[in-house]
């Protein structure tokens, strides 16, 4: 942890004025984010009828050279709804959403939420038993997708088992030009034309605890899971986000990649357009170089990340107008440490509203008081404890109690399960039950395991460390990805890094394995410099003991985290990589490539590691 990255008071201090020039917004956000009151309409459609009402000839919603105002989108997603509803559709029923970023995609979502319908958005990328698993999982009244999806629905549409019909969308604007629909599929673009464009009663019937979206996370079987996603958190990261930690204007357009089926683009990203009623600027992939010239076509002022998203922006070749871009802020997760301030300096970005939270959590972090390095401030109840990493649980004292970390140490990160901050929980009952702690500080209390170490750098701010499940162990020490990774991307050849553990036959945990993206060919590299800076950087267990070495891009799921299983699974098999590998043998002062013979001889344990 950089001594820097710690909040002292008069650090705190020098944040006030901005804080108190946004102390309304700020005040109102805090209220949002801790509504209790189950009897009051909330959620994205309640919302989205606010803004239509308040701001009806402004720009919603812009995908290329499409763009929509709130009182249109309000009208199609009217017409949706009222169609879905002739289908017999009510509040508490489910929509298997198959779309990519679409102005189509929004209005189903906006359709959906306001009949209360719960939608649940399937990642783009699934197929065979995956997808299967995913629509079958949430049983659902009708399937929404788009024709960009119809290959790998046909591929298994005789597994599925809707209650209802297959709705369609065109891969082209539908609001000028319905298509057609194949045989088997109702055109939903041509059903709706005739349907009435006012709001339904329906919308202010939707409360703190009615699902608004399944999305799904993965499960540790390899099957995702779906979490359920209400109003009532919608409500409040709503107020968390749109109010107290991004806080747009009317006149912003913030810019979004990210795909809508995961929270950071269709909740934080659009929440704070709402708010704002202000306009997104829809990508339906992200292109690290065409970014900047969508945000300058479209003159947008904010944008959404995740991930190493900043990273390939950084990678791009320098020009001098970088700094000449029209953001301001730019909301998100996952800037490393490594890029956080050459980043903002090169693009001259003021405020990065960095935060932490998951789909499932029920604790989240912003960046209300804009420092550097870290996911922000929580006003609600959370705990840092210290957790034991041989024996893989949080310790506790002889009364049977967690205990906290102090300021500068890193530790578990639990949110506590209130009337406030719900957990609500996954489809499977029991996986609900196996991320709860109970009476961590007191009888009868209870927690939700977030499975994050973070560390406490004071001021109810935090910095995320690593996840559990990244870290590994190796020759009786633990071994945290994230920073073996920060490290190696410091070093001079590397451009990305990805690291994970390795089993090795006849030996005890697993051993450091690191995959990279160089900036030149692995034979022009100096391995042994290369080697002795690791070993100077870090202690002997974390050195890797085999790198991968690939020539395109890191390989990551649709929000930019990079996969680790494959890469588990292939380990250090040559038959499999089908990609350079070194290695550094035990008692050697560099890496070497390895060959068969040398893999043979790891595997029937002629080298002692």
């Amino acid at each position: 942890m950089r001594h820097s990255d710690v909040i002292t008071l008069p650090k705190l201090l020098t944040r006030v004025p901005d804080v108190l020039g946004h102390l309304p917004a700020l005040l109102k956000g805090s209220r949002m984010s801790k509504i209790t009151d189950t009897a009051k309409p909330v959620g994205l459609g309640v919302a989205f009828e606010r803004a239509a009402a308040e701001h009806p000839a402004g720009i919603a919603l812009i995908q290329d050279e499409r763009a929509f105002t709130y009182r249109t989108l309000n009208g199609w997603a009217n017409r949706i709804a009222h169609y879905l509803a002739s289908l017999g559709l009510t509040k508490g029923d489910t929509v298997a959403v198959n779309l990519e970023n679409r102005p189509e995609l929004l209005a189903t979502v906006i359709a959906c939420a306001k009949l209360g319908v719960c939608a649940a958005l399937l990642n783009t990328s699934q197929q065979g038993k995956v997808l299967v698993h995913s629509i079958n999982l949430v049983n659902p009244k009708a399937v929404i997708l788009g024709a960009e999806q119809r290959a790998v629905i046909d591929a298994v549409r005789d597994q599925l088992t809707p209650d209802g019909p297959f709705l369609f969308f065109a891969d082209q604007d539908t609001l000028a030009d319905p298509g057609e629909a194949p045989a088997g599929y109702v055109n939903l673009a041509e059903v709706i034309r005739e349907r009435p464009d006012e709001n339904p009663a329906s919308t202010y019937h939707t409360f703190l605890r009615d699902p608004l979206f399944y999305i799904y996370t993965s499960g540790t079987t390899g099957l995702p899971k779906a979490v359920v996603f209400n109003h009532g958190r919608w409500e409040k990261a709503y107020g968390g986000f749109g109010y107290s930690s991004v806080r747009l204007g009317d006149q912003d357009r913030l810019y979004c990649t990210l795909p809508f089926y995961h929270a950071t683009g269709l909740v934080v990203c659009w929440a704070s357009v709402i708010a704002a009623r202000g306009g997104l600027v829809l990508a339906r992939r992200f292109s690290a170089s065409g970014f900047w010239h969508e945000v300058r076509k479209h003159h947008c002022t904010a944008f959404g990340y995740v991930g190493e998203l900043c990273r390939y922006l950084h990678e791009q070749p320098e020009r001098p107008d970088d700094a000449d871009n029209p953001v301001h802020t730019i909301v998100g997760n996952g800037l490393r440490p490594g890029i956080w301030k050459p980043f903002k300096r090169r693009f001259a970005i003021d405020r990065i509203a960095e935060f932490y939270t998951a789909s499932e959590s029920n604790v989240a972090f912003t960046n209300v008081f804009n420092f550097d390095n870290t996911v922000g401030f929580s006003p609600v109840g959370y705990a840092i404890v210290k957790y034991d990493k041989d024996a893989e649980r949080p310790l506790r004292d002889r009364r049977g109690h967690m205990v906290r970390v102090g300021k500068g140490e890193a530790g578990l990160m639990l949110g506590e399960i209130t009337d406030k901050t719900p957990f609500d929980g996954y489809t499977d009952p029991d996986k609900t039950e196996k991320a709860i702690f109970r009476d961590v500080f007191k009888k009868g209390d209870a927690w939700f395991n977030t499975g994050d170490m973070m560390r406490d750098i004071g001021f109810r701010h935090a910095q995320f460390v690593d996840r559990l499940g990244d870290t590994f162990r190796w020759k009786g020490e633990n071994v945290s990805t994230t920073e073996v990774e920060q490290m190696l991307d410091d070093s001079g050849p590397v451009v990305e890094s990805v690291v994970y553990g390795v089993e090795i036959p006849g030996t005890d945990g697993r051993a450091g394995m690191a995959q990279l993206r160089l900036d030149r060919p692995h034979e022009e590299v100096d391995w042994v410099a290369f080697t002795r800076a690791l070993q100077r950087a870090l202690p002997p267990f974390a050195v890797p003991v085999f790198l991968r070495v690939i020539q395109g891009g890191v390989q990551t799921t649709g929000t930019f985290k990079h996969q680790k299983n494959t890469l588990k699974e292939e380990k250090y098999d040559l038959a499999k990589v089908g990609e350079p590998v070194y290695v550094l043998l035990p008692g050697e002062r560099t890496y070497q490539p390895l060959t068969p013979d040398i893999q043979q001889g790891i595997d029937q344990g002629r080298y002692r590691f």
